[in-house]
């Protein structure tokens, strides 16, 4: 399961309902990880060598497929954390949930919480 962390302001509004996007800076350091969890047969090579864009959309976004990811409010395994069921894409996404204007990002949509911080 991959782990992020993640700011208190954000990881409260998610826990609340209040926000249902996480975003993460297009990088090879998440491009590695996301596709790594959300398309497990794909090699190494695969998504460094195709636009990240395209390959997510043909890819992954196609599959629609849910995973598991720990969000996590701090970097100590004591820090509180949640575990929610995700979907992956790649775009622009809302300045009140954090993104910077006319900037693309992985995109996390957060479908259920399966795990609260007191479970």
């Amino acid at each position: 399961m991959l782990t992020l962390p993640i700011k208190k302001k954000w990881f409260d509004m998610i826990l609340s309902g209040g926000k249902k996007e996480e975003y993460r800076e297009i990088k090879p350091y998440y491009t590695a990880r996301l596709a790594n969890l959300f398309c497990v047969h794909t090699t190494h090579s695969e998504y460094h060598s195709r636009n990240i864009k395209s390959f997510l959309q043909s890819e992954c976004a196609k599959k629609n497929t849910y995973r598991e990811v720990m969000f996590r409010n701090g970097y100590s395994k004591n820090s509180p954390s949640f575990i929610a069921k995700c979907t992956l894409s790649v775009g622009t996404g809302k300045e009140e949930w954090g993104a910077e204007k006319h900037r693309n990002y992985f995109v996390l949509t957060i479908h259920e919480i399966i795990k609260k911080p007191s479970e």
